[in-house]
């Protein structure tokens, strides 16, 4: 085996309850000085973030808002928010939100600055070196939700509203400058919310575990991000004001973006077409393939997990892991199989065709085709 390897590892983050408050700070270290913030329709007019627009402007900063984001956020949305950034003649952007918003506010910084379409961006080959470096805005990320790990990825997932498949456009400079990581802000997301992006993250973490690539430091990440997911997630399902359950799994969201460098797998090649077609939670359909790709990777994977199962408390190898997945699922009120997401077997060959093209196909441990993927969405209904 020659171990041969790119690797880049995040960024600058302000970790801690109550960090929010550097916000400004956290600007002035981007270099912005007239920022858009950008999030979504349900967390506008909340109060986490009028006290975010509030430190802004306290500080002397006249901040704008684009909350024109959908749940899997589309060119549409990103047509209006790069309009928004150019005409409130803003120099940079507050990412804040789950993984929409955050998603949504790097590829506007990214945008704001090209002349080419997006979709001329997306993860393919070296198609990033097509983009106008220079002309990239400074982005600050702040993350309301323990889940997507977004605020230390270096790409944004936009769905084309025509053919209805999310797409990954990628961008080094997309790693935003600035992360502010509050777990105060992920106090109140609905119990559906906090299971279902604390599972995303999860997932990322299982499937860069999984992925045949080499990255040491990734793997470590990952072994460490699944069991903080673990230890901590029944905790703030529970108990939501946990602010130290909560701050470790935001550390966990993070880990997981970190770590899925190494690469992601059947799961989101999986979920990417689901949520596009379907609109739902990503982070849930996430949870509700991952048994069935267990199942489909078992050979390939047993002897790591059979490792790793005892780090995790977990007894029985790569069989007490997957027991354990499926029990974990049902706790958190997971549904079981696709069906109850509101997927028709009618559309399987379409999700087929979204989920070949993925490029998280590259990193699952089993090489994927059409024939295998149609197997593992009727598995998974």
């Amino acid at each position: 085996m020659t171990l041969t390897a790119n690797w880049s590892y995040p960024t600058a983050i302000k970790f801690g309850a109550g960090r929010i408050a550097e916000l400004p700070a956290a600007c002035a270290q981007a270099g912005i000085t007239r920022p858009l913030l950008v999030t979504d329709r349900g967390l506008a007019p909340l109060p986490i973030t009028a006290r975010a627009l509030d430190i802004l402007r306290g500080a002397g900063l006249e901040p704008g808002l684009f909350a024109e984001v959908d749940p899997n956020p589309n060119e549409v949305n990103l047509d209006a928010g790069v309009a928004a950034y150019k005409a409130g003649g803003h120099d940079g952007v507050i990412a804040f939100g789950g993984g929409s918003g955050l998603d949504l506010g790097k590829c506007v910084a990214f945008m704001a600055g090209q002349t080419r379409p997006v979709w001329d961006f997306e993860d393919v080959g070296d198609w990033w070196t097509r983009a106008d470096a220079d002309a990239i805005a400074p982005i600050v990320a702040v993350p309301t939700t323990a889940g997507t790990g977004s605020e230390v990825g270096r790409a944004s997932v936009i769905t084309d509203s025509v053919t209805h498949a999310k797409k990954i456009i990628f961008h080094p400079k997309f790693l935003p400058s600035v992360v502010i990581c509050d777990p105060e802000l992920t106090v109140g997301m609905p119990r559906a919310i906090t299971a279902g992006t604390g599972l995303d993250a999860f997932a990322h973490c299982v499937e860069a575990f999984s992925s045949p690539h080499y990255h040491p430091m990734s793997q470590g990440i990952a072994l460490e991000g699944m069991r903080l997911v673990i230890d901590n997630l029944p905790r703030v399902y529970h108990a939501p004001d946990d602010i130290e359950a909560r701050a470790h799994m935001m550390s966990a969201a993070a880990m997981g973006a970190t770590a899925f460098q190494k690469g992601l797998g059947a799961i989101h090649a999986m979920s990417h077409p689901v949520g596009a077609y379907f609109n739902t939670h990503h982070g849930t359909t996430n949870a509700v393939c991952m048994p069935a790709v267990l199942d489909f990777n078992a050979d390939a994977i047993r002897d790591r997990f059979d490792r790793a199962a005892g780090y995790l408390g977990i007894t029985g190898g790569f069989d007490g892991f997957r027991a354990f997945v499926q029990d974990f699922n049902d706790r958190l009120g997971i549904p079981r199989g696709l069906a109850a997401l509101g997927v028709t077997e009618a559309a399987i060959p379409e999700l087929v065709k979204g989920a070949i093209t993925d490029p998280s196909c590259g990193g699952n441990p089993v090489t994927l085709n059409e024939e295998n993927l149609t197997a593992l969405f009727y598995a998974a209904m």
